[in-house]
């Protein structure tokens, strides 16, 4: 018994004709009758009476019926499944990411790139850099974003970086006086108050290299893990901050023009945030992981190019 059998039974009981069975198959006629014919020896009886013009099932195919039924359902739903999964309308992604992008970045790419398709499911979580690259190297997640510089030892048999490198610029409140400058200096910034990250991460380490270059003084006043908490700190005028285009994008996001109260201008010497995003390369990557991953890719090159200093 196979399925071509089982869907040519179930035609003739529901149109009561081998002709009209044979017509929504896109079979011929002597197809379908030998098909029947061959179901019939298959299991040693008839399956049909003949009623005048048309065929009643006989008493015993309604057994037969129920079971082709949900068979030729299961296998139609399975169909339908297996299109969608190549289509990347329904599947699963797990994605792992530093912290700071969970806040903003993902979140607004992923509903982005995957927002309208209601059959996937998305697992996102946040860990330190480090521990970003060691679960993608476990192969148990399909995607990572991490700080490249943040992780120490790179596993590069295990897993696969991609980099993407963003130029910071300096961030401060819109009445400010020096929105009137084309470029920011540390000289600019001498003894001013500034929002950066922690003392040991790879941005604030430049920045100081940057003051001490200029002999300027490098005064911190905030810090925190991640740029998102210290655009409150530059809207009230209590510091300013030279961050990676990332997070602008992010606050160009989270504020409709009419409320943004920060500006940015372009900051030398050079300040750049090196991020990475991370696949397994033992893992083979899903239909959908691979579109979203191409996506993503696209999305960060845009947020690279794009000019966040012009008002």
């Amino acid at each position: 018994m196979n399925l071509k059998q089982l869907r040519a039974f179930s035609e003739v009981v529901q149109t009561g004709s081998v002709s009209e069975a044979a017509r929504r198959l896109h079979r011929s006629q002597p197809a379908i009758s030998a098909i029947i014919a061959s179901l019939e020896d298959e299991l040693g009886m008839s399956l049909f009476i003949r009623k005048g013009m048309r065929l009643r099932p006989a008493p015993e195919a309604h057994f037969l019926l129920r079971e082709a039924e949900e068979i030729i359902q299961k296998v139609d739903n399975a169909k339908k499944t297996m299109i969608d999964v190549r289509q990347t309308e329904r599947g699963e992604l797990e994605i792992v990411s530093m912290p700071g992008p969970m806040v903003i970045l993902l979140p607004y790419l992923i509903d982005q790139i995957l927002g309208s398709r209601r059959q996937v499911r998305i697992a996102l979580k946040g860990k330190p850099s480090p521990e970003v690259e060691q679960m993608i190297s476990a192969q148990n997640s399909d995607i990572g974003f991490a700080d490249f510089d943040l992780i120490k030892d790179h596993e590069r048999i295990l897993v696969n970086h991609e980099v993407f490198d963003f130029d910071c610029v300096c961030a401060m409140p819109v009445d400010d006086p020096l929105v009137d400058k084309e470029m920011i200096t540390p000289e600019d910034l001498n003894g001013k108050p500034l929002a950066t990250l922690y003392p040991d991460h790879p941005t604030t380490i430049q920045i100081q290299q940057a003051f001490d270059s200029y002999g300027a003084t490098l005064r911190i006043d905030f810090c925190t893990q991640y740029f998102i908490p210290l655009f409150i700190f530059i809207e009230r005028g209590s510091a300013y901050s030279i961050m990676d285009r990332m997070s602008v994008q992010c606050y160009f996001w989270q504020k409709p023009e009419a409320y943004r109260r920060i500006v940015f201008r372009p900051f030398t010497p050079s300040i750049v945030l090196r991020t990475t995003i991370i696949t397994p390369t033992y893992r083979p990557m899903s239909m959908l992981a691979q579109q979203f991953h191409k996506d993503f890719r696209q999305s960060l090159s845009a947020i690279q190019k794009k000019d966040f200093t012009r008002d």
